[in-house]
């Protein structure tokens, strides 16, 4: 079987990162190329659920409660959606994943950064994308693209905000061959054709 390409896009909330998606999976299918877009969390079926409770539930959701239905939602993701894709020779590109978990439920509620290191690989059983884009923008940007409807984690204020931001920074120094960390303050052009310049030289 042709493996495919699992390639994941992340960045704090209001980044544009959903839109640099579409806009690549339009130019990957232009080019004939099989496409898969998914996210996390709320792929289809199980997911959705899971994306309502952690999105839009009205209750109190304590800090381990979140941070295990995230992995939940991973495993169900990644064994039933993802690494079938990739095995068909699909390449698949997915809103959020496992630098997600780390920048927003380690450096955002400060739990432990190992711990959710060791379980995000049980729910990946120990996969990491190939490529990994960080749209990278300013507290303020961020928040005026977000607007004035916000869910339950886009509410959580500008110190969380810039401790996530701060997470995706590391984390990319950490891995810079498999994260890209891409200014994202720029008009959707410019930040798309850096996209598309960063994946080609990848796939070479």
């Amino acid at each position: 079987m042709q493996k495919g390409l699992f390639i994941t896009f992340e960045g704090a909330d209001g980044c544009g990162k959903t839109t640099q998606l579409n806009l690549l999976a339009q130019y990957l299918e232009k080019q004939g190329k099989e496409i898969l877009v998914t996210r996390e969390p709320g792929a289809k079926g199980l997911g959705e659920k899971l994306r309502e409770i952690l999105l839009n539930y009205d209750g109190e959701v304590s800090d381990r409660c979140e941070f295990f239905l995230f992995l939940a939602d991973r495993a169900q993701h990644i064994d039933t959606i993802v690494t079938p894709a990739i095995q068909s020779g699909k390449i698949v590109l997915c809103d959020r994943h496992i630098d997600s978990t780390t920048a927003y439920q380690g450096y955002g509620r400060g739990i432990d950064i190992d711990r959710i290191n060791k379980l995000n690989m049980a729910a990946t059983n120990n996969k990491k994308p190939d490529l990994t884009f960080v749209f990278d923008v300013d507290a303020k940007t961020a928040a005026k693209r977000v607007g004035k409807s916000k869910d339950r984690m886009e509410s959580a204020g500008s110190a969380f905000f810039n401790r996530v931001r701060q997470g995706y920074l590391e984390l990319a120094k950490q891995e810079p061959e498999r994260i890209k960390v891409i200014n994202a303050a720029r008009s959707i052009e410019e930040v798309q054709e850096e996209v598309k310049k960063i994946l080609l030289n990848f796939v070479k």
